[in-house]
Parts: structure tokens; C-alpha cells; sequence
């Protein structure tokens, strides 16, 4: 059959036969070719090529629709590219792999890499010529990458492996030598990378982007601004998504719906959103898109509780809160409410009418929170000692003006009869307002509220805090917290009361903040507090016993700093520090939780100036009972501080001491010297402390120390050699210890009063006499000894008995009933009359018993 009759399906076949034929007369040519003389052969030949040629364009009308797509695609793939495209190509594939190395933190391969993109780059752009913008972005992209990782090693050391650390540090000098000569392009695209990205110095170049973070900025990159009233943006699939003020709502629902979900692209969202606010037109479409700008970029670092947000990210962050509250102010018939109805509509926009109150649902209280708890989190993570630290530092007085005008806005719809405010918005405000002051010095206190009043217009007043009422500190503290015990619930008006009581002891006023404090109860309820609220009240009670040892009442200090310092665990209940046990089982959670109580280093109580404290009160109470107990064995011994004895037991132990080192060594050798007489070389140690210039008057607490080491040195000398006198003149003493004799005779009558001295003062022969008690034998001294300890064995004996014997008497009485019962038996099988005695006091077989009945 004809291949002319064949079906169009049958493509293949007719192609194969088509070739059979052509086969064939060739074959026949040739042959004619071979017959013929050698001068025809040349024309043969040419009439063949013609034939063959007729054969292939006549098979080539015998194809059928789908062989000529085929063609058609294969004639597409096989377009050849220029050599700048494919060096271009060879450029992105080296890009994709440096991108690829930075997901898993390789070096190693970012390093390698490096050196490959350079080579590349002077193939396609010469010198003299502009570079392509891919290359200048992600050499921008690794030099932010770079820094963020040596950060992040400096704050949270983590070891890396030594080929991982080599390349680290190849791409340190690699980055810094190699950017220098692109630094413009560089800052040209930091400045603003969507505009960058957007302009096109090369005929239709295409931007491709690298990683996840350009891609948005790629897709961003592709919208065109039409005109003044909106744009216009490609989308993935082509289409025009088109930004109008009328079509703002429909797509902020779209990224509303989009929040907490996966692969969501938030950085492409922000950019949308910042071209929204400049497309709308009335303050409600504002409100809205300020509303859902502030809320995406706290999504930013959602996902990780012990991550914060870029200081760029979070100043913009408050300055977009700051441009709501502004719009807000201006508009009053809009209204901010957590517990507003949600606009459903997004066809059009709602009619506001003026002198009407329109509600917007959303939280500037939740807001201002979270922008200060990131404040807060960023500084536990930044180095203390850095610059940065001070940068970062200087940022709480914009949120403190944003805490002050969200409390003033709070307070205006409150006076507004148709919002209804909840008062803990209020009282939370007003807290976060107390936590930013409380712990500053009072000059402190005054600038932060100047600088604040000055960046609020004038015509906003608050009615809590009045502009005349700010000047002054002490006055500020008081009324807000005031407001806080008259209005907030328990927690909030516990941590405001430890937040008053702290302030009055930071500025010296100790009967106030003790009077506070011990009115207040929290004592017997602080276990049921939060966390933070019971640092709060540690942070309070070692102020309150600052305040106290700076006004010379060394008992009170003592007793206030017992409780923290004596249970070595300063750092971890004043939350300054992690104390890592060795051998401690502390679950991953848990330590995370406990690094993200620590509060920021400018909030910090100097520790060593805590203990430095702590142990010179200990001492001028320890070694005078040390004297009393040692020359009166019959006195039960008493411990003030079982840290201080075991820091002097170890110092005792030592063989050879030498001159003192740190804080501690001076308060132990001026221990040892009050203690043998020497009080003077107890005044040079403790005064050669240099802590004590972190104290403000330092030259007045030296004063008062000198002043308390003369009297305990007094009382010290009258305790060890009291049984060697019979008088002592007053005028002796106050020459030995350089006081006054109104001074000597004061100390002795109150050493006479509380019975710790057996004497009678002479007032008028000015001396002491001093009563001559019954000396005890070394036997004596033994049977009191001894009887102490058979006491103490009794008292053990008889818990241990009444442990043993508790809830016996009912058992047995039970018994007893039963046996009645039964046959009105009631004695035990063993044949005696009386059941078991109870335990106890009622025990009285034996000696023992004897004893205890008498």
C-alpha cells in the first residue's frame, strides 16, 4: 500500500518507510555513479544531492500536526544562549549553593564558594563595569550573616569544628577585604533594597533572588506604581494584584487569616503593608493597617521565646505605635477596645460619623507590653560591657513616652461615657509605667519625666499624675502607686507596694519602707506570688537592708540580709545569675525558663557589695558573742550567721596568711584583730575596702564604721577580761578605745541592762565594779555539760518514742471492744491485767521514765 493512504497516527511508519526509499535510490544512484566514466561523476553526484533534497522536503509535507510540535520544541530547546547568560546562570548556581551552606551554618563550603562567585564576577563584569545585582546582594546578605553569627558566638559560646572555624575566620578577612571595593553598591542597597532591586542599570536583566529573605524583596521588586491613586503588583502565577484604597481590607483579612501559619512570608507582608499605608486615604483605613503592621512585626520573632527583635525591626515597630497613637489623638471618634465588634464588611468602608464613638477592636495595651518585654529580652542578651549594650540602653526612653501616652489615652476614653474601659488596662499601664522608675536615683527619675512631658503636647494631661505632680520623684512613685492599691488586684498590688517600699529604701527613707513593709504582710504570702514577684520582694528586702546598714542599724541590716546572703544562692533569688549545681538535675526547660527570668544589667544590686556589706555586719555582731560565750561556758551558744563562722573557721585553719586579696580576706583579718584587742587594724582593713566607693557618702559610711568598731571593740575587751577586774575606770577605757567617757559609760550600762555584763557602774567615782560570781570547778563545768546532753537525749527519745507509738491507743482500745464482743474478755493473751502503756510523757517504766516525770 501506498504510504500516501496511511492515517495520520501512523507517523512513525510512514517516517520509517520514508527513509527505506530514500535508501534505496541512493544505492541506485551510486551504482550509476560507478558505471559511468570518471569525468560524469562530479554531475552524478550533484543531480543525486538534488534528488535526496527533493526526497526530504517531500517527506516533510507527509507530517502530521503532532510531528511538527515536536520539531517545533526541539528547534526551542535547542536555541543557543550568549556566553554572558550562561556565566550568569554559572553565577546563580554558585549563589544557590552559598545559600544552601548558609542554612546549615558550613563555612567550610561558604568559604570555597566565596572564592568561586569572585572568579565569576570578573568574567562578567570587567573592570571598569558595574557588577550584577545578585552578586551585590549576597555579599551584603553574607556580611550581615557573618556578624550575626560571631554575635551570636560571643553571647552563647557554642564550639564549633576546626574546619567549620577555619573558614569561619578565612571568611572574616575575605568579606572585609573584598566589600571595600563594592561599599557603595552595598550601602546603595541596604539604603533600600526594593528600590535597588527595582532599577534596571542593564537592559531587561533579570533579579534573581537567593534566599528566602530575597525573595520577597524580588517579588516585591516587581511592583510598577501606576498612579497616585494606587499600584499594581505580579504576582507568582502572573496575574496583577492590584493595591487600592478600596480593596485595603480584603487584604488585610488575607493576612489575618495567613498569621501562625507555616511559610508564611512576613517580611513580604511588611513591605505590602508599608505600600498599603501609603495608599490609604482616611485615618480608619490608617488605624487598620497600623493596627496589623505593629502585630506583624512582633510575628517576626514569634516562634522563639529566647529570641528578640532587631533593634531596626523594633524601632520601627515603636514608631509606627507612636504614629497610631498620634492618628488616634486626632481622631477622637475612633476608639482602640479590646472588646470591640470586628468590621465584617470589606466591601466598603464604615460611615464615621462625627461626635459618634467608633470602635476598633485591638489592644495598645498588649502592644506597649510586648514591646517592652522585647526591650527587656534583647538587653538579657546583649553583652553588658558592649557599646551595643548603651545603644540598645537608650531606646527605653522612646517606650517610656509610648507607656506614657498610652496611659493618657487610656485615661481619655475612660472619661468617655460611651467606651467602656476595663480599669485593668489601666492598672497595667500604669505598673509598666512604676517598673521603668522604681529602681532609678531620684535625678533620674526627673529626666526621664522631662524628656517624656516634653515630647506629649501640652494639651495632654493626665489626671492620675498631673504635670505639677511629675517634678518631683518622690511625689511621682507615691500617687501612682496609690492609684494601683486603691484600684488593681492583689499581684499588681503587691509588686506595686515592694516597688514603693524599694524606692523609699533606695533614697534612704529606712523607717518608711520598714514600716511598709512590714504593714504590708507580704512576708506570710509571697509563696503564693509568681516568680517574678518574688524576686521582687528578695530585690526589696536587700534594699530595705542596704538602707539600714547605710543608716548605722547594723542589727536591722543583718536581719534583712540573713534570709538572702546567708543561703548562698545571691544570684539565683535576685535573679542576676544562674547558679549551675554540679551535680544538679535541672531539665533543658527549666533552664531556659530560669534565663529568661534574669533581669537586665542596669537593673542589677552590686553582689559583691551585698556581701561585702553583709559580712562587716556579721562581724561587728559575731565577734563579741564569740567573746561572751568563750569566757561564760555556761551560756548556751548562739549562732548569728553560720556563713560568716564557716568563712572565719576556714581562715583560721590557714597555715600562712597573707595580706589580703578581696573583700572577703579584709573582713576576715579584721575579724581576728577585734577579736584580740586590736581595733585599729580592724578600722585600716575595713576602710581599705574599695567597694565602699561604689556607696554614695562613702566618707560618711566610713565614719559610721569606725564609730561601730570602737564600741564592739569596747564590748569585745569588756567580755574576755571582765573576770580579771574587780574596777575599771572609765577614763582607762575611753583612752584605749579613743571614745568619749559619756560613751564607755553608755555602752557598759546597756551591756549591764541586758544582763550580759555582771558589774555595777559608779557614777560617781566614774568607774566600774565589777560582781565576782561563783566560780565553776572544771567538774562543775562538766556536770552541766553533761546534763545539756542527757536532756537533749531525752527530748530525742521521747519524739522518737511518740513517732513510733502514734495512733497505737486507738488500735488497742479497738481491740478491747472487740474482745467484749466476743466473750468480755479484755486482758491480753499474755495473761496480765493492763493493756500497753502509751508513749510520751506517760511513759514511766524505768529510769528513764523517773526522769521524766521529775
Amino acid at each position: 500500500m501506498s504510504r500516501f493512504f496511511t492515517s495520520g497516527d501512523s507517523s512513525s511508519d510512514s517516517s520509517s518507510s520514508d527513509e527505506e526509499e530514500l535508501y534505496s535510490e541512493e544505492e541506485g544512484q551510486e551504482e550509476e555513479v560507478d558505471d559511468s566514466s570518471e569525468e560524469e561523476e562530479e554531475d552524478e553526484e550533484d543531480e543525486s544531492s538534488s534528488d535526496e533534497d527533493a526526497a526530504k522536503g517531500a517527506s516533510r509535507f507527509l507530517r502530521d500536526a503532532e510531528s511538527e510540535s515536536d520539531s517545533e520544541d526541539e528547534d526551542r530547546s535547542k536555541t543557543v544562549k550568549s556566553a554572558k547568560d550562561k556565566r550568569l546562570e554559572e553565577l546563580e548556581a554558585v549563589i544557590k549553593l552559598i545559600d544552601n551552606a548558609r542554612k546549615i551554618n558550613d563555612w567550610s563550603m561558604i568559604s570555597e564558594q566565596f572564592d568561586k562567585l569572585n572568579r565569576q564576577v570578573v568574567k562578567i563584569s570587567p573592570a571598569g563595569e558595574k557588577p550584577p545585582k545578585q552578586y551585590i546582594q549576597i555579599i551584603a546578605e553574607l556580611e550581615d550573616f557573618m556578624n550575626d553569627t560571631i554575635a551570636k558566638q560571643k553571647v552563647t559560646p557554642k564550639k564549633m569544628n576546626a574546619t567549620n572555624a577555619k573558614g569561619l575566620n578565612a571568611m572574616k578577612q575575605k568579606v572585609k577585604k573584598n566589600n571595600k571595593d563594592y561599599a557603595v553598591e552595598i550601602e546603595k542597597y541596604r539604603e533600600d533594597q526594593f528600590e535597588y532591586m527595582i532599577t534596571d542599570d542593564e537592559e531587561d536583566e533579570p533579579v534573581v533572588p537567593t534566599t528566602k529573605a530575597s525573595k520577597s524583596v524580588a517579588r516585591s521588586a516587581q511592583i510598577t506604581e501606576e498612579d497616585d491613586a494606587g499600584f499594581s503588583t505580579v504576582g507568582a502565577s502572573g496575574k496583577v494584584l492590584r493595591y487600592t484604597p478600596e480593596s485595603i481590607f480584603s487584604h488585610l483579612r488575607t493576612f489575618n487569616e495567613a498569621r501562625g501559619k507555616k511559610n508564611t512570608d512576613r517580611a513580604g507582608q511588611l513591605q505590602v503593608m508599608e505600600k498599603l499605608l501609603g495608599v490609604a486615604t482616611t485615618p480608619y483605613q490608617r488605624v487598620r493597617i497600623l493596627l496589623s503592621l505593629v502585630s506583624t512585626r512582633f510575628d517576626l520573632t514569634s516562634g522563639s521565646t529566647s529570641n528578640y527583635m532587631p533593634q531596626e525591626q523594633w524601632r520601627a515597630a515603636e514608631n509606627e505605635f507612636g504614629t497610631l497613637l498620634e492618628l488616634l489623638e486626632r481622631t477622637p471618634e475612633i476608639v482602640v477596645i479590646d472588646n470591640a465588634e470586628p468590621w465584617d464588611d470589606d466591601e466598603k468602608q464604615p460611615q464615621i460619623v462625627p461626635g459618634q464613638t467608633f470602635k476598633v477592636p485591638g489592644s495598645l495595651v498588649a502592644m506597649v507590653e510586648r514591646l517592652d518585654d522585647d526591650l527587656t529580652r534583647s538587653l538579657q542578651h546583649i553583652d553588658p560591657h558592649a557599646a551595643e549594650y548603651i545603644d540598645r540602653l537608650v531606646d527605653e526612653q522612646a517606650l517610656y513616652n509610648k507607656i506614657l501616652r498610652t496611659q493618657l489615652y487610656i485615661e481619655t476614653i475612660a472619661a468617655d461615657k460611651q467606651v467602656e474601659v476595663p480599669q485593668d488596662n489601666l492598672n497595667r499601664v500604669v505598673m509598666r509605667r512604676v517598673e521603668h522608675l522604681y529602681f532609678k536615683p531620684s535625678a533620674v527619675i526627673k529626666i526621664f519625666e522631662d524628656k517624656a512631658l516634653d515630647s506629649i503636647p501640652t494639651e495632654l494631661d493626665s489626671k492620675i499624675t498631673p504635670r505639677s505632680q511629675t517634678r518631683d520623684s518622690a511625689l511621682l512613685i507615691s500617687t501612682l502607686c496609690t492609684y494601683l492599691f486603691q484600684n488593681s488586684t492583689d499581684i499588681i498590688r503587691g509588686r506595686a507596694y515592694l516597688c514603693q517600699v524599694y524606692f523609699n529604701a533606695l533614697n534612704d527613707q529606712y523607717f518608711v519602707a520598714r514600716d511598709m513593709l512590714l504593714m504590708s504582710h507580704l512576708q506570710e504570702t509571697i509563696g503564693n506570688f509568681d516568680i517574678s514577684t518574688q524576686i521582687l520582694y528578695n530585690r526589696t528586702l536587700v534594699q530595705v537592708g542596704l538602707c539600714a546598714f547605710r543608716a548605722g542599724l547594723i542589727y536591722d541590716a543583718q536581719n534583712c540580709l540573713q534570709e538572702i546572703c546567708g543561703s548562698g544562692r545571691q544570684k539565683e533569688l535576685l535573679a542576676q545569675g544562674v547558679m549551675m549545681q554540679r551535680y544538679s538535675q535541672v531539665s533543658p526547660e527549666q533552664e531556659r525558663l530560669e534565663k529568661q527570668r534574669q533581669l537586665p544589667f542596669h537593673m542589677h544590686i552590686n553582689l559583691e557589695l551585698l556581701e561585702c556589706v553583709y559580712l562587716t555586719c556579721s562581724m561587728l555582731l559575731e565577734i563579741p558573742l564569740l567573746a561572751q560565750t568563750g569566757s561564760s561556758p555556761d551560756l548556751k551558744k548562739r549562732i548569728i550567721s553560720k556563713t560568716f563562722r564557716r568563712h572565719l573557721e576556714f581562715h583560721e585553719r590557714q597555715i600562712f596568711t597573707g595580706p589580703p586579696e578581696n573583700t572577703r580576706d579584709h573582713i576576715m583579718q579584721a575579724s581576728r584583730a577585734l577579736a584580740a584587742g586590736d581595733w585599729k587594724k580592724s578600722v585600716e582593713l575595713v576602710n581599705a575596702i574599695k567597694i565602699w566607693e561604689l556607696v554614695s557618702q562613702s566618707e560618711k559610711i566610713k565614719e559610721m564604721l569606725t564609730e561601730q568598731i570602737q564600741e564592739e571593740g569596747l564590748r569585745t575587751y569588756l567580755f574576755t577580761y571582765a573576770p580579771f577586774y574587780d574596777t575599771l575606770a572609765v577614763s582607762v577605757l575611753a583612752g584605749m578605745f579613743e571614745l568619749s567617757e559619756r560613751k564607755v559609760a553608755a555602752v557598759v550600762s546597756k551591756m549591764i541592762s541586758h544582763e550580759e555584763l555582771a558589774a555595777a557602774l559608779d557614777q560617781v567615782n566614774s568607774a566600774i565594779i565589777f560582781r565576782k560570781g561563783v566560780e565553776l570547778s572544771r567538774l562543775q563545768s562538766l556536770a552541766l555539760t553533761l546534763s545539756d546532753k542527757a536532756a537533749g537525749l531525752i527530748e530525742a527519745n521521747e519524739k522518737t518514742l511518740e513517732q513510733r507509738t502514734q495512733g497505737t491507743e486507738h488500735r488497742f482500745e479497738r481491740q478491747g471492744a472487740q474482745r467484749q464482743g466476743r466473750g468480755g474478755r479484755t486482758a491480753p493473751r499474755g495473761g496480765t491485767r493492763g493493756g500497753r502503756t502509751r508513749g510520751g510523757q506517760q511513759f514511766g517504766g524505768g529510769a528513764l521514765g523517773s526522769a521524766i516525770k521529775a
